[in-house]
């Protein structure tokens, strides 16, 4: 391994070029070992490892090596459960420090092996795994956005005041938790090819979606799902009886929740109406030529087509400095909310889910006014600047934030002082967090997030790849 290589190199080279033991000793310190044992790891690919070794070998930075070491592989390490039911594989992924599996975050985890699943079968059968798992979770309760693995598991919410089940970890509605699963079958199925995971439970989950997307345009009446939690935290209940304030039924979807599970001020949510869109077309795709279905395929997109409609009329604002820009929420009556969240989708990762090219004019003007004080949750202290949310408070950056912006850019200087941030405040535990204070990196959240460390490793791994050079 490189870090032993180094460590080797510091301490027992002769000729006082680097020798030294006390040299040793402070590489060893300044790396130490914080990966999960190889023989308790969850889940071991052998590309993935191969890809590490690659990584190490050839960015010079051995701090960047070990980072790329620890986080890329983090979600298979610590965080998954493949098995086999009815004959079929199946994959339950926790976040890290709670042991439920979101949709959205069990999707994003694994996303950044996607590419590597060709030269990987067992890591292939993982991914189906996880979009055999979501469709049970799905058909069990479109509105739901977190599940257990032990379908009669009651658990800390139960008592939040919805239609609440055994096996359900929390029950935020939220557009995206329903995207991020057509996103990733939709890639599975354009990479491998394989329509096993593709059956008529899949196609049942995906018409279930198209019902739910349409329940939520509200076009008929609030519709079936509310939500209230008895918590003094504003942001995780819905006002007005759980249904939220009223909207003005334009077409767009309404969204209860933010992909950070805070509730939304106004429920149409611009950046995850964008995702759905994308998602719709996709699944769109996929049910024509899978399942042969041209009338459910048609209805997709023509709801596909009346949201990007909407999104056209309602979802762009003039601002007085920046021109015309997407907001963060609207309400289809004219006010809308100009912020922007560090979780996924953002109006900041738009180009990141294919919802708008990178040099879109109106991405451009939003992108100028999310990364500046414009913005109430970007933040700029002495340890770094960059978007945070409401959900870890005021003052707290994001790693999702800072990563995204990395994926999003297209310019040399901004990728690399990206990596350089994020190499900067790890606070010495050579992961990734939730958030961190902008003034100092060593008070954060969540020690055990594989989103942010996964996300991170595809970062570099993109880098790596792309424009080397950047990596030092």
């Amino acid at each position: 391994m490189k870090r032993r290589t180094f460590i080797q190199q510091a301490g027992l080279l002769s000729g006082g070029l680097l020798a030294s033991r006390s040299m040793a000793i402070a590489a060893v310190a300044d790396f130490p070992v914080v990966r999960t044992a190889a023989n308790k790891r969850r889940f071991t690919s052998k590309v993935i490892e191969q890809a590490i070794t690659e990584f190490k070998s050839n960015v010079k930075n051995p701090e960047l090596g070990w980072l790329m070491e620890n986080c890329f592989p983090n979600t298979l390490d610590t965080t998954v459960t493949f098995t086999t039911k009815n004959n079929r594989p199946d994959t339950y992924v926790i976040t890290g420090d709670i042991d439920a599996m979101w949709l959205r975050d069990s999707s994003a985890q694994v996303w950044p092996y996607i590419n590597f699943i060709k030269q990987d079968q067992k890591l292939q059968q993982l991914i189906a795994g996880v979009i055999n798992h979501q469709v049970g979770c799905i058909l069990k309760d479109p509105y739901a956005n977190a599940f257990y693995n032990d379908p009669n598991k009651v658990g800390e919410w139960a008592s939040d005041v919805t239609k609440m089940q055994p096996g359900i970890h929390e029950r935020k509605w939220e557009i995206d938790s329903l995207c991020y699963p057509i996103r990733l079958a939709y890639k599975y199925w354009q990479l491998t090819g394989d329509t096993s995971p593709f059956d008529s439970r899949w196609k049942e989950s995906i018409a279930l979606i198209l019902k739910t997307f349409k329940e939520q345009q509200r076009k008929d009446g609030d519709g079936p799902y509310s939500f209230q939690r008895k918590t003094a935290w504003a942001l995780d209940s819905v006002p007005l009886g759980g249904y939220g304030y009223p909207v003005n039924p334009v077409g767009l979807i309404c969204s209860a929740f933010r992909p950070s599970d805070d509730a939304t001020i106004y429920l149409f949510l611009i950046p995850s109406n964008f995702f759905a869109v994308v998602s719709l077309k996709q699944a769109a795709d996929m049910i024509k030529a899978i399942s042969k279905d041209d009338a459910l395929a048609a209805e997709l997109s023509a709801l596909a087509t009346e949201v990007e409609t909407a999104l056209q009329k309602y979802g762009v604002i003039d601002h007085p400095t920046y021109g015309e820009i997407y907001p963060y929420e609207v309400n289809g009556f004219g006010s809308f909310n100009l912020m922007d969240d560090a979780n996924v989708p953002s109006l900041l990762g738009l180009p990141y889910i294919g919802a708008v090219p990178a040099d879109d004019p109106v991405y451009i003007n939003t992108r100028k006014m999310l990364l500046s004080s414009n913005n109430p949750f970007y933040y700029k202290g002495k340890a770094a600047e960059g978007i945070g949310g409401p959900h870890a408070g005021k003052n707290m950056i994001w790693t999702l934030g800072i990563i995204m912006r990395g994926l999003t850019s297209t310019d040399d200087q901004e990728i690399k002082h990206c990596v350089e941030t994020l190499r900067s405040t790890h606070a010495g535990t050579g992961f990734m967090h939730e958030s961190f204070h902008k003034d100092d990196a060593k008070n954060f959240t969540r020690k055990w997030f594989a989103w942010a460390n996964t996300l991170f490793g595809e970062f570099l791994w993109e880098t790596y790849k792309a424009k080397p050079q950047l990596l030092g």
